[in-house]
């Protein structure tokens, strides 16, 4: 799942001559408020890798209870905050 946003959206071409009508700017909003959200979900992965890595070195017959091989752990942990 890629959770990137683009910050800026191409412009429209005008019709020659002509100003941009309402109907030719790009509706895509992006405010304050998906800056927030995007942030929020790189502390939660941040977070949740770094659980996930101290639950490994703790308690590692939990991992293996649960399905998951050492390689997937490490894998999951080496992922950087942006990558989903």
């Amino acid at each position: 799942m890629n959770d990137t946003i683009p910050l800026v959206s191409p412009p429209r071409p005008a019709a020659a001559g002509s100003p941009l009508r309402p109907a030719q700017v790009s509706h895509r909003h992006y405010g304050l408020a998906n800056l927030r959200h995007m942030i929020a979900v790189w502390r939660l992965r941040r977070s949740f890798r770094w659980d996930l890595e101290q639950l490994a070195k703790d308690n590692p017959h939990l991992i293996y209870d649960i399905g998951l091989t050492r390689w997937q752990i490490e894998a999951e942990i080496a992922k950087r905050f942006w990558d989903a």
